[in-house]
């Protein structure tokens, strides 16, 4: 019975589009243009049919191309048709952009299948066990880190419903909020960058990826920030639906060296001080000195913080002169013009343009200085007089640092108190919770920060820095194997040479798995994008571009009417399409409308980003649900799940609203790098 209502919902939709098809087009005119408005509505319908969305456009798009050139000249109607399939899927081919898309799945399959998010969520449930909601708050935190990893949707879905699903409902935790944390913690991969939503919108709308990354930052963090908060909110004043944990869960089992110090002293850092001084019983010196130095790393790290916010506050201004270049080259330089080396800025042939001749470089007039200028020059003129000049004695100074300011002693004052107060608080059990975050969550840290860093900050473009990813997921993948593979191995040569025999063939698995599903994936988007370029240029050649352009223009809508029409529409659109439809076929049509309106596409395509949450998130066509049903219980039902996932569902509409009453949340970053 459940899943006949989904289908006569999906089929009510279908009906209204149709319906809508028959009632607005006049019939009794049909030109090209409404040709172009009845192949979008019926490429909507045949997706929700469920036929293949690239497939669909290729179709779609040929047939009614065809019909669009064979108005025209229906002799070559044809071979138009035909060379215009070739030139769209070599475009797409030549769109250095899309290179990136491979190396990021790749990166991301093998991080999925490194066994990371086990040690992840273990660590950060520990980690939090004090906060109200703490499997949910580590659930989608996990989910956020894991999602910024990978950037697929499914593989985050799919693995939390198997490791966090059922942890949530042992505990106690009501079905809906579960799974709620769970799909839309998921979804945040679509959104945090490095994503594949954005490169993808980036190549349509030639909109900067770089600029994108850096723009989608700071609303992703907000949105995790919101789910967090709602979780936390909502367990502290119905906490039936998230109970506290038992005492024994709340607790990260000591090792031996740890037990033996604890009975001295629970602070940790005391307690290794005084062994090293003393020394222990049981407790080699090398091991103090190793937990020593990992009890030290957050100081180590704040001290570091704190250096180089130092150097950069009080960094001299360098004010480049330009007094050399003007005298050298102002009133008096040649007039140049900067030769264009694409076809566009090239110089005519004498068959394009015949008659048109460069002039010979012999009949252009000798620049010759006025005689005050001769005189200068000879004045300056290399000679045994210049030679003559001792070069030792001339010193160059550098500039002075500039004095401290006073928001410094601020930050100086807070990095000493954090360290304090970390210090008093280091007891035993934070020691190894913090061990078990250093080893699962800051290596995937310090990949994700190192992508994402070379990428805003300009030291690498997103394809190296994908590529850079790609080798990096292989090399976490690597350790971890060899790690958990040595550790279980016995102190003799031939037990660890089995063990990394067995690292290496996992390895080779987990490479070629992901080498297969990365190339999968790869060709979806790539036909997904041919298709989508073919579908576009039939639409504009049958004059439904300009159709609807014209139809928006005569409203006459204010630039904050038409980003609400727009941001409905999306919105809407999420319930029965996917993401890729939505960006493939909708967004060629609303991009030409943005110069009109003085919209930027950035910040449009920011809101269009956060938009498409809901596309994984409403109903009938939300994945993640079906992702998680796939995984969840029996007694799981998909009416539970897609009650759970309407509370943040609302909350995308809420961060929706504040990106756009405070959009420098997205554009602040963008300007103050690349300003």
């Amino acid at each position: 019975m459940r899943v006949r209502k989904e289908l006569w919902f999906g089929f009510s939709l279908m009906a209204m589009i149709l319906l809508a098809i028959l009632v607005f087009i006049p019939w009794g005119g049909v030109t090209t243009a409404h040709l172009g408005l009845l192949m979008l509505a019926l490429v909507v319908v045949t997706i929700m049919l469920g036929f293949p969305t690239a497939f669909t456009l290729m179709g779609m798009g040929v047939f009614f191309g065809w019909l669009a050139y064979r108005s025209v000249n229906p002799d070559l109607a044809v071979r138009q048709i035909l060379d215009l399939m070739v030139q769209r899927a070599y475009a797409v081919m030549s769109n250095d952009v899309l290179i990136a898309i491979p190396l990021f799945v790749f990166m991301g399959y093998l991080v999925e299948r490194a066994a990371l998010i086990d040690r992840l969520f273990k660590s950060l449930h520990l980690a939090m066990t004090r906060v109200p909601g703490s499997l949910a708050v580590a659930t989608i935190i996990t989910c956020a880190v894991f999602a910024t990893a990978t950037g697929i949707v499914g593989a985050v879905v799919t693995l939390m419903g198997l490791l966090a699903f059922p942890a949530m409902l042992r505990a106690g935790y009501g079905v809906k909020v579960s799974a709620g944390a769970i799909t839309a913690g998921g979804c945040l991969g679509i959104l945090i960058p490095p994503s594949v939503l954005l490169i993808v919108y980036g190549a349509t709308a030639g909109v900067s990826v770089v600029q994108l990354y850096a723009g989608a930052f700071f609303p992703g963090l907000m949105l995790a920030g919101l789910y967090v908060g709602y979780v936390i909110v909502l367990a502290t004043f119905r906490p039936t639906l998230m109970p506290p944990l038992p005492e024994a869960e709340r607790h990260a089992p000591l090792p031996a060296f740890a037990q033996t110090l604890a009975r001295r002293g629970g602070n940790a850092l005391a307690g290794l001080l005084r062994a090293l001084g003393a020394g222990a019983a049981n407790v080699s010196r090398g091991t103090v000195l190793g937990q020593l130095f990992v009890s030290l790393l957050p100081a180590l790290v704040i001290t570091g913080a704190l250096g180089l916010t130092y150097r950069v506050a009080t960094a001299p201004v360098v004010e480049a002169s330009t007094a050399g270049l003007v005298e050298a080259g102002g009133q008096f330089a040649a007039p140049v013009e900067e030769e264009s080396a694409g076809l566009i800025g090239a110089p005519p042939t004498e068959e394009e343009a015949p008659g048109v001749k460069e002039p010979p470089l012999e009949e252009a007039p000798a620049l010759v200085p006025p005689p005050g200028m001769q005189a200068k020059r000879a004045e300056t003129a290399p000679g045994p007089a210049a030679d003559a000049v001792p070069t030792e004695n001339i010193s160059v100074s550098e500039p002075a640092r500039l004095p401290v300011p006073n928001w410094y002693w601020i930050v100086l004052g807070t990095g000493v108190a954090v360290m304090a107060l970390v210090g008093w608080l280091w007891n035993w059990e934070r020691l190894e919770i913090f061990k078990m975050l250093l080893a699962s969550f800051f290596p995937l840290a310090v990949l994700i920060l190192a992508v994402l860093g070379s990428i805003v900050f300009g030291f690498a473009t997103p394809t190296e820095a994908a590529a850079v990813g790609a080798f990096g997921g292989v090399l976490l993948a690597a350790i971890y194997r060899f790690v958990e593979h040595w550790r279980g191995a016995k102190p003799n040569g031939r037990t660890r040479t089995l063990a990394i025999a067995t690292a290496l063939r996992e390895l080779g698995t987990i490479t070629k798995e992901s080498s297969f599903l990365t190339a999968k994936t790869s060709a979806m988007v790539c036909w997904l994008f041919v298709g989508s370029s073919i579908f576009s240029a039939a639409f504009a050649l049958l004059g439904g571009q300009g159709l609807v352009e014209r139809w928006v223009l005569s409203l006459d809508m204010t630039p904050v009417q038409f980003m609400i029409l727009a941001q409905l529409i999306i919105f809407l659109l999420g319930w029965p399409l996917e993401w890729t439809e939505i960006i493939v076929i909708f967004m060629p049509i609303f991009i030409p409308l943005l110069s009109h309106f003085n919209i930027d596409p950035l910040f449009f395509g920011l809101l269009v980003a956060l938009n498409l949450q809901t596309a994984f998130l409403s109903p009938p066509v939300a994945m993640a649900a079906f992702y998680l049903k796939g995984v969840a219980p029996p007694h799981v039902t998909l009416n539970q799940i897609f009650g759970g996932m309407l509370p943040f569902m609302g909350i995308q509409v809420l961060a929706l609203v504040l990106l756009y009453v405070f959009p420098e949340i997205g554009l602040w970053l963008p300007r103050v790098l690349y300003r």
